[in-house]
């Protein structure tokens, strides 16, 4: 089945992913906010904390939802969650997700691997099927990649 190349600039990003972590992010400090409130016996500086675990959770929870992939004229900017890396086209020589694979990997032209946490199979795989062979292409179509 050949792949079509997106039109540029185009965002890879596991959605339903980031939609379900920044929900349980927003219902699980408003559910503690609302415990700090509603219990009377608990001192400021227990309510103050109780409000400041919500919004670390809830911090940690937006950086596990941060991935995504930018590929623009230029490169590849791979966002994980507490890196960016730019790579220009001709650095990446192949797009990588094999059966198993928690994620795609880039082989880069200096002989390491890029993890890429914005194509993900894990609640959507045919998703992240489609996006690492529209990445491929992209690839092959304006890097050093061979097909």
């Amino acid at each position: 089945m050949p792949t079509t190349i997106p039109a540029l600039p185009v965002v890879f990003r596991p959605n339903r992913t980031r939609a379900v972590l920044l929900a349980v992010g927003a219902v699980m400090v408003t559910v503690i906010v609302a415990v700090a409130v509603i219990l009377e016996r608990l001192s400021l500086g227990e309510r103050i904390s109780f409000v400041f675990t919500a919004l670390l959770f809830a911090g940690a929870l937006w950086v596990l939802s941060r991935p995504k992939v930018v590929a623009d004229e230029e490169g590849v900017t791979v966002v994980n969650f507490t890196r960016v890396r730019r790579l220009a086209w001709a650095e990446i020589l192949r797009v990588n997700l094999r059966p198993g694979d928690p994620w795609v990997f880039l082989d880069l032209s200096d002989g390491t691997s890029q993890p890429v946490l914005g194509i993900q199979p894990g609640i959507a795989r045919e998703r992240a099927i489609q996006d690492a062979r529209a990445l491929k292409a992209l690839v092959e179509s304006r890097g050093a990649a061979r097909p």
